[in-house]
């Protein structure tokens, strides 16, 4: 990826980060007074979050054994509500003119600017708490040998610092408990291409179904050109990515029609020459890790389509009995079941992280799909 390119895409987090520097050299000139040797180091310390964080700098650094920038990235969070409350709770009063008031007011404050970083806390804490989550997905006419078919969904590993092989090796003993028909794994095994790829594939290599390991790869497997490599090694191990193919499984007299297509880029139109995979008088089954594709994959007359990508928001937020997460910017598909017409959609929430090691309101996930007839 050209420098230009990179820069554009990291525009909004660099607007983010300039507004975070601003405002915490604002509170470190106000608790700390005019020593310019905490402002630069405060300063440098910023840069870093930055450089780590920016493509292609940050694979050079993964490249180097430096620590990823999510860890200093969640720092840049969580220090400038903490300097704030310590600022708000030694600073005197102006003037004396209601001791009480002033106290609740700066407890209320202080509170208010501790949210953020406890609800981070907590997520951090809280990020590998394992779900198995069981959804039945109901469809007219399901033939009957399909009915009660098991499929077990994992996605969006990102196996690196934050998301370990023991990490995956319990997700993996989870998914293989559930007995399985069919086995799906539905991209992005990593971030960038120095994380551990192959050992990624080693663990999911354990997992066990009746008719096999299968997948779809992710924007991060793209955006490391590592695409092919993936696909071949994990043919090696038993595990079939689909890449714009088609694979017809039997079960008993009914055919299950299981399509799997690459990250489908936002710029390009959606499941191009995809139509044509799509079987009459069969179930047809798509696998794509962005969800977006839904609208297009439910006209082409796809029964069910399987993804992931979102992270389920990774950090929800409830506003006023609302949930908000940064997924709704980008997609109205961001986790569990949706419906068009007769065509289902479910969304995984994945099991590992990117950015920064918080999940809040979407723990990880193996998700259990169960076909059944309305």
């Amino acid at each position: 990826m050209g420098i230009e390119s990179a820069f554009l895409r990291e525009l909004p987090s660099l607007g983010f980060l300039v507004l975070g520097i601003a405002a915490q050299l604002y509170l470190i000139n106000l608790f700390f007074g005019r020593r310019r040797a905490w402002a630069l180091a405060f300063v440098l310390c910023q840069v870093l979050v930055f450089v780590s964080n920016f493509e292609p700098f940050s694979v050079w650094l993964r490249g180097k054994g430096q620590l990823p920038g999510s860890a200093l990235l969640l720092w840049c969070w969580i220090v400038p509500p903490a300097a704030f409350v310590v600022w708000l709770l030694r600073r005197p009063p102006a003037k004396p003119f209601d001791a009480g008031r002033r106290a609740v007011l700066r407890t209320s404050l202080a509170a208010l600017s501790a949210a953020p970083a406890v609800a981070l806390t907590a997520g951090i804490i809280t990020r590998k708490d394992l779900v198995v989550r069981e959804v039945p997905m109901k469809f007219a006419n399901l033939p009957k040998d399909l009915q009660g078919l098991r499929l077990v969904q994992l996605s969006d590993m990102h196996m690196g610092v934050f998301y370990t092989a023991a990490d995956l090796a319990r997700a993996v003993d989870e998914a293989n408990n559930l007995r399985a028909d069919i086995m799906l794994v539905t991209g992005d095994l990593i971030t960038d291409r120095y994380d551990p790829l192959d050992r990624c594939l080693l663990e999911l290599k354990r997992l066990r179904a009746a008719s096999g390991i299968w997948g779809c790869l992710g924007n991060h497997e793209m955006h490391a050109n590592v695409e092919r490599y993936t696909a071949q090694k994990g043919l090696q191990m038993g595990i079939r990515f689909l890449r714009q193919e088609v694979e017809m499984l039997q079960f008993g007299n009914a055919i299950l029609n299981m399509v799997g297509v690459d990250h489908q880029k936002r710029n390009r139109p959606y499941l191009e020459h995809t139509a044509e995979m799509v079987v009459p008088s069969t179930f047809n089954l798509l696998l794509s890790h962005n969800p977006d594709v839904f609208p297009v994959a439910a006209s082409q007359g796809f029964d069910l389509t399987v993804s992931g990508h979102t992270h389920g928001g990774q950090i929800n937020l409830d506003l006023l009995g609302n949930n908000i997460n940064i997924a709704d910017l980008v997609t109205p598909f961001t986790k569990g079941a949706y419906h068009i017409d007769k065509a289902s959609l479910y969304v995984n929430s994945g099991l590992g992280t990117i950015g920064v090691p918080v999940r809040l309101g979407a723990p990880p996930e193996v998700t259990l799909i169960t076909l059944c007839n309305s």
